[in-house]
């Protein structure tokens, strides 16, 4: 009973299901008793029955399950909820169950892991396993009777949980400073606030004379500028004329005429009037002869040796 923790006066439950041997479970009662004196008390509940009994949150200071000797006991996630909540803050829960040393798909029985999981979502801190060891042959053979599972990886495992120091659902208040603090922004003078401030009677004021924002503008400034003067200072610039890449000012359209009256007077001018009609009304010199015919003045690329035998 040292390993459990247990002195004079405090309240303790002892847990126990058809699996539990009734001589071991009397042997139990009667150590705990001695232990805990005319002061503490012992409970004696049925695993199936503890959801029924309603016992007051914060009845235990100790809770046993599964610990008598022989027992193959099985702990739900109900069952363990409900121990949390009757035990007193900063008790312990003890308990024992037969864990597979596998993970086996839709087992009842859970592994070590899981089984200290099921511990700590219940409420519990401080979760850890005390002792491991293989069940003994008449503990397998009662997994088997009253578990109805049969299995040879099977171990005994020992674990025990704490309930924190503060009861479910407690609440504090939270000492917060009341003192204002300052928002790190400079004072502002009030002779300078004063100064900057303009009322709606200052406005009905005679003596504030309001400017006219038309009267800011020259006769200069209505005039319509001209095109050359919103061109940058380097647009057409240097020995070759050129563009800038988003010309706004003009100049690539006026490049682009330029560039075509070039391409109009360097076409050859035909002396009869008569090249666009085809070979058999070109003359025997004509530039254009061997060439389709085309429509009047439309734009005919020569080769340089055709100009040359012309």
């Amino acid at each position: 009973m040292a390993d459990f923790g247990i002195s004079a006066g405090q309240f303790v439950a002892v847990v126990w299901d058809k699996s539990s041997p009734t001589e071991a479970l009397k042997d139990l009662v009667d150590k705990l008793q001695a232990l805990t004196g005319d002061e503490g008390r012992v409970s004696v509940e049925n695993i199936n029955q503890l959801l029924q009994s309603a016992h007051k949150e914060s009845s235990f200071d100790i809770i046993l399950s599964g610990i008598i000797p022989g027992s193959t006991t099985l702990h739900s996630a109900e069952i363990l909820a409900e121990m949390a909540r009757i035990l007193r803050p900063s008790g312990c829960l003890f308990l024992k169950e037969p864990v597979e040393t596998a993970v086996v798909n839709n087992s009842k029985v859970k592994t070590a892991s899981k089984l200290c999981s099921a511990l700590t979502l219940s409420g519990l801190v401080e979760v850890k396993e005390l002792q491991r060891k293989f069940l003994s042959p008449e503990e397998i053979q009662s997994v088997r009777e009253h578990l109805g599972y049969h299995s040879d990886s099977l171990l005994s495992v020992q674990i025990t949980g704490k309930k924190p120091n503060f009861e479910v659902g407690s609440s504090s208040q939270l000492k917060l400073s009341t003192t204002k603090k300052s928002s790190g922004k400079p004072a502002v003078d009030p002779a300078a606030a004063k100064l900057w401030t303009l009322s709606a009677n200052d406005m009905e004021d005679e003596s504030v004379d309001l400017i006219d924002s038309d009267e800011l503008l020259d006769p200069e400034d209505m005039k319509k500028p001209d095109p050359a003067s919103l061109r940058a200072a380097s647009c057409g610039e240097g020995k070759k004329r050129k563009a800038c890449k988003n010309c706004t000012c003009g100049l690539a359209e006026e490049l682009e005429k330029e560039k075509f009256r070039d391409q109009r007077s360097s076409q050859p001018k035909s002396a009869c009037g008569n090249c666009y009609l085809g070979d058999a009304f070109r003359c025997a010199s004509c530039p254009y002869l061997g060439m389709p015919a085309f429509r009047p003045g439309e734009k005919v690329l020569l080769s340089d040796s055709s100009l040359n035998d012309a």
